[in-house]
Formats: C-alpha cells, sequence, structure tokens
C-alpha cells in the first residue's frame, strides 16, 4: 500500500528537531521494506524508504533510467530495484548500481522518537526541474505541477 502523507502536518513529537525539517510520518507508517511518498508542492513526489534494520532514506521517486515510480521498487539492504527494469538505486546515495549510471536525488532523513523528517529546503528547493515520464505509473507528478 501507497499513502502521500502531507507536507504541512505539523510534528506530534514534543522532542521535533529544529524549524529546519518537515514532519512526514512515523518510522512505524513505512511497511518494512517498503516505501510511502511525500508529495510536494512543486517538483515530483519524494520516495521515503525504510529497510529490514528500521533506516530511513529518502529520494526522488523517480528511477534515473526510465523514470519508473521507486516507491514501488523492491527494497533489499540498503538499495531499491526499480520496478520497471530492475536497475539497483542505492538508497543512501540515490545513484544506480554499475554497470547502470545515473541517480535519483537523495534528500536527508532525520529520525527523532520514532519520527521521520525531511529537510525542508531540500523539499522546496532539490529536483524540481525533474519532469515525470509522459506515460507510466510514475506520471503523476511533475515539475510543472
Amino acid at each position: 500500500m501507497d499513502t502521500t502523507f502531507p507536507t504541512d502536518e505539523a510534528s506530534p513529537a514534543a522532542t521535533a528537531p529544529a524549524a529546519g525539517w518537515q514532519y512526514v510520518c512515523r518510522v512505524d507508517d513505512i511497511p518494512v521494506l517498503g516505501a510511502r511518498r511525500v508529495a510536494r508542492p512543486r517538483g515530483m513526489d519524494v520516495a521515503v524508504f525504510r529497510n529490514d534494520r528500521d533506516q530511513v532514506f529518502a529520494v526522488l521517486d523517480r528511477c534515473p533510467h526510465k523514470g519508473g515510480p521507486l516507491s514501488q521498487g523492491i527494497v533489499f539492504g540498503t538499495s531499491v530495484a526499480c520496478p520497471l527494469h530492475n536497475w539497483t538505486i542505492a538508497l543512501d546515495t540515490g545513484c544506480a548500481q554499475a554497470p547502470d549510471e545515473g541517480c535519483a536525488q537523495a534528500f536527508q532523513v532525520r529520525v527523532d522518537a520514532g519520527e521521520v523528517f525531511l529537510d525542508r529546503q531540500e523539499l522546496s528547493g532539490l529536483a524540481l526541474d525533474a519532469t515525470a515520464p509522459v506515460a507510466g505509473p510514475a506520471c503523476r507528478r511533475s515539475a510543472t505541477d
């Protein structure tokens, strides 16, 4: 199941990080070996992943190869396999594993008291020029929305 988390939701934690961080969900809201999408006011969605060690990562929800929705891929270790052509993308950097080339924009993640936060400046400023494919499951959001 894939859910979009609003980026204007306030953090319920009393120990929320500094104002530069946007609350997106609780770690438990992300399925183990799965992902959730975070909608942005401008630009494509960000995919937030959780692996089997409860590590959380965030990358632009667009494979650098053909634009496949990484949030629908298979998570293993600290990587995700794109659902379209099985490219392996490192979740910490967003870069494809050799021999494939290319990177999806990675975003800083902070976990505090079981809550997941993304950097506000990165959400509003990074990868705004990335465009969604014109057809297929990844075409829902684009930089021109």
